[in-house]
């Protein structure tokens, strides 16, 4: 039996719109719910352990999240069903009291596969440990990427040890590992030679999920325009593209592109927000879709004249592949991760050449520009990655460590 860790995705019920992570978790939920294998849900509780989720309000849950993400305009009461769903998960272990998972399972399951695919409490090697001692589990969990260490300037201060020790546990205990490009896998496996364990780490690219594009929605910007998606943070970069938006407004007023900015306003970005707050001359000019579900995105993407990824680091690159899956041209930055799912489509540009960028961006926003064009003609060949694949491979691995170890289901 797979029991597939739900803590992250039921932490994320009031959020109007997925981020990559979010997009990965939910997908593999809504695959093994699909997929008929034996299965229950598990997540942290308030005791401090991990406790059995009812699996129809599980299932419930997850198919209201999903929709509510995808939805051009999820209503309020949709979005209060979800909050309910997951406060009722909590709550129902917390009138049990604190019990060990294994006591929880069922009498016939027989040394399970404990499945986490987010970094939610990784860090807490004991409590990994301690399930796999009294449950014989197999552990397979997902590793996304090990930015907050080699970068900490760009994460929350003290992430980059609290990512260590998820890496640490990961290279103590885990019995198989999943990684969505072969960039993750590189960075993490000096971890686990230090550790001096060799376990099975599949390379599988994520699936796109292309939302059908609507016809109709809120208005789009009426000049050329540019999208960058991701959450407002250091390491995307915002702040290049502000001043470089900043410069078109000098240079070209209102006959500059607009610049649409689909995220949420994260952490540690200061200057970025006083731009978007304070500066006058970017006021009509960049306009900010932090509530923009999936099928919005997707509009918004294929009017764009490309989509913008000045990144400092990534680890997959969500937004460029969904991109690219619209047939939408890339500007991004050149980073391994992306030219790994990328190929030779994209543009790659440094993320800190801001002359590059804004030459790049006002041959794009052209209604005859042929270095478009070129890009346009390469993307007729792009074929998107298939979750179908992704999950072939990683339920052959799930198998394959379960049979290894002696714990079939």
């Amino acid at each position: 039996m797979i029991v597939f860790d739900l803590s992250r995705l039921l932490s994320r019920s009031r959020r109007g719109t997925p981020t990559g992570i979010d997009r990965v978790e939910l997908a593999y939920a809504e695959h093994l719910i699909a997929s008929g294998r034996p299965l229950c849900f598990t997540a942290v509780t308030a005791w401090g352990g991990l406790a059995l989720l009812p699996r129809p309000n599980a299932d419930d849950y997850v198919s209201a999240l999903g929709a509510v993400w995808r939805e051009a305009a999820a209503s309020p009461s949709r979005r209060r069903q979800v909050q309910r769903l997951a406060r009722r998960l909590r709550l129902g272990p917390l009138r049990l009291g604190p019990r060990p998972l294994h006591s929880q399972l069922p009498a016939a399951v027989d040394k399970p596969v404990y499945l986490l695919v987010s970094h939610h409490h990784l860090e807490r090697r004991r409590l990994i440990g301690r399930l796999k001692r009294q449950s014989q589990a197999s552990f397979i969990c997902l590793i996304h990427d090990l930015i907050p260490m080699a970068f900490p300037e760009y994460a929350r201060p003290g992430q980059d040890l609290r990512h260590r020790r998820r890496i640490e546990t990961v290279a103590a205990l885990a019995d198989a590992i999943i990684v969505g490009s072969e960039a993750t896998r590189d960075d993490l496996q000096p971890h686990l030679e230090r550790a001096g364990r060799a376990p099975t780490v599949l390379v599988s690219p994520f699936g796109v999920d292309l939302p059908k594009v609507p016809a109709d929605g809120p208005p789009l910007p009426d000049a050329p325009y540019f999208v960058c998606v991701g959450t407002i943070e250091p390491r995307k970069n915002h702040l290049l593209l502000l001043n470089l938006w900043r410069r078109l407004a000098a240079e070209l007023g209102p006959q500059a592109p607009r610049l649409v900015l689909v995220g949420h306003r994260g952490w540690e970005t200061g200057n970025a927000i006083d731009m978007l707050d304070r500066c006058r001359v970017l006021g009509g000019l960049v306009l900010e879709r932090n509530q923009s579900p999936d099928t919005e995105m997707a509009r918004l993407l294929k009017g764009a004249r490309a989509l913008l990824l000045p990144s400092f680091a990534e680890g997959f690159g969500f937004p460029m592949v969904e991109a690219l899956g619209l047939g939408v041209p890339v500007l991004c930055s050149d980073l391994a991760a992306l030219r790994e799912n990328g190929g030779d489509i994209p543009e790659y540009l440094d993320p800190l050449d801001g002359h590059g960028w804004r030459d790049a961006v006002i041959d794009y926003s052209w209604e005859v520009s042929p270095r478009r064009e070129a890009q346009l003609n390469r993307l007729a060949a792009w074929k998107a990655n298939d979750w179908t694949d992704h999950f072939a491979a990683v339920e052959e691995l799930i198998d394959q460590t379960a049979a290894l170890t002696g714990r079939a289901e």
